[in-house]
């Protein structure tokens, strides 16, 4: 027994609870998108922006549930990365988890900036360089300790957003409800009045586009698997409560929005704010300034985390350098998650140099990786799924409904890249993204092909008639 425990490779820390999981998917998925981004989705499609989110909460619930399977029967830190490898190879897994690492760490770049900039608004004397150098040290310092501290950390910050969701639905409801003393209800006019859909097919089309990037995040639960106390009971308790939850506060709060701030409005620029400003709530602005900050922040501090953790498991498996699977006497990536937050310190410091040229170029090439993730996961799941079946293998959480509900989800995300693809500002991006792929896989799949010439020339080095004879070269 001693032999194994000094001879085994040293394993990440298995201390997340299943409640930090739960509302850290929850949280990862609440965050700016929502507090500042809905207000395009209905500017796009109008009330009819609704159809929009159900169709991308069914999208995601269907991927947490495939990811949820896959997780609970293999927690590891690579994930969708590992089951895709499973699945389809190693190029295509080394890919998959390539793809998603440099989207976080882009993203974590644009989250500090982004919660500088909006603490500006309030604080002016306070530089933005400074702030989001400041929040990204804070946040890599949580990440550098205990995992079972930065899943505390995580809950507090994710909770807070919570709590600012459900006080925003309660007096959104007594809005509309005419509840509040003072305050004229606004009814549900927006609906019925014959604008319910201004731009018809088409801005709902796009406004899915859009919409579907808001629940961006929630794939981080299945990384986390494999740093929770018994995966399988976790993952199945977070995927369930994640789902309906997200689909409350997703879909509850922009019922209110669109109800309460018409197409066109100013208002839309910062919807949060503006229906609570129409309930008379004095400073709602910078109220909601500041939880859209803790909102980005919460996102930066769980994007770090999953990006070294797909670090250290993409070295684990030869994909990555080595050093990145150094673990500390913590149990924590420490090389993976100062190179993680490295990339994004230089990214922040080109921007500050050269305002509006780098953030925005890198966002344009991975802006598109979240729905690519999500379809390596569904096809991951379908084959890895017929295979247990075939095999009779045992799975603790079985999706249900398969394979059919796998299908709907791929028709889905077959839908939103069509429509991805006919959007004039959105092909671009979805072309950026794929041109990022080719170069992924080409990368990869060279990587592969030098390691087995490696493994072959020890070989042929021992075979006396296969040894080649010396090349002089003058």
């Amino acid at each position: 027994m001693e032999q194994q425990t000094m001879t085994s490779a040293p394993a990440l820390g298995a201390a997340l609870k299943p409640r930090q999981l739960t509302m850290m998917g929850l949280g990862s998925a609440i965050g700016a998108g929502l507090f500042i981004g809905s207000g395009a989705g209905i500017q796009a499609a109008g009330p009819a922006v609704l159809i929009s989110y159900l169709v991308a909460g069914t999208l995601i619930i269907l991927v947490m549930w495939a990811l949820g399977e896959m997780a609970a029967a293999n927690p590891d830190s690579g994930a969708f990365s590992v089951y895709t490898a499973r699945a389809f190879g190693p190029v295509a897994g080394a890919t998959v988890g390539w793809l998603w690492w440099l989207q976080l760490v882009v993203v974590i770049a644009a989250e500090a900036l982004g919660a500088a900039g909006l603490l500006s608004t309030i604080f002016p004397a306070l530089p933005v360089w400074l702030m989001a150098f400041v929040f990204i040290a804070v946040l890599t310092a949580v990440n550098l300790t205990r995992v079972k501290n930065f899943g505390e950390f995580e809950f507090w910050f994710a909770l807070l957003k919570v709590a600012a969701i459900v006080g925003f639905l309660l007096i959104g409801v007594a809005l509309l409800f005419g509840w509040l003393p003072g305050v004229q209800s606004p009814g549900v006019a927006n609906f019925t009045g014959g604008d319910f859909a201004p731009h018809g097919f088409a801005g709902i089309a796009t406004a899915l586009f859009v919409v579907a990037f808001a629940f961006g995040g929630t794939e981080i639960v299945s990384v986390a698997a494999a740093e929770t106390q018994d995966p399988a009971r976790s993952v199945g308790m977070a995927v369930r409560t994640v789902l309906w939850r997200i689909l409350i506060f997703y879909i509850g709060a922009i019922f209110i929005i669109a109800a309460v701030v018409p197409v066109g409005s100013a208002g839309l620029k910062s919807p949060f704010a503006a229906v609570l400003e129409a309930a008379g709530m004095p400073g709602a602005a910078t109220a909601i300034t500041l939880v859209a900050v803790a909102a980005l922040l919460s996102a930066l501090n769980a994007n770090l985390y999953g990006a070294s953790r797909m670090a250290f498991s993409l070295a684990e498996r030869g994909e990555a350098p080595r050093k990145l699977a150094f673990l500390s006497k913590a149990r924590v990536p420490v090389v993976a998650v100062l190179a993680s937050v490295s990339f994004g310190v230089v990214t922040a410091v080109l921007e500050v140099a050269f305002p509006e040229k780098v953030l925005p170029l890198l966002l344009n090439i991975v802006g598109s990786t979240s729905l690519l993730v999500w379809a390596s996961a569904l096809l991951a799941q379908l084959a890895l799924r017929l295979r247990a079946d075939r095999e009779g293998t045992f799975l603790p959480l079985r999706m249900a409904g398969f394979p059919w509900l796998t299908g709907i989800g791929l028709l889905i995300l077959a839908a939103i890249f069509t429509v991805g693809f006919i959007g004039e500002d959105s092909r671009p991006q979805l072309l950026s993204t794929f041109g990022l792929v080719a170069v992924l896989a080409a990368g990869n799949w060279l990587h592969h092909r030098s390691m087995k010439r490696s493994i072959k020339a020890p070989e042929r080095a021992e075979s006396p008639e296969r040894v080649e004879p010396p090349v002089l070269i003058d």
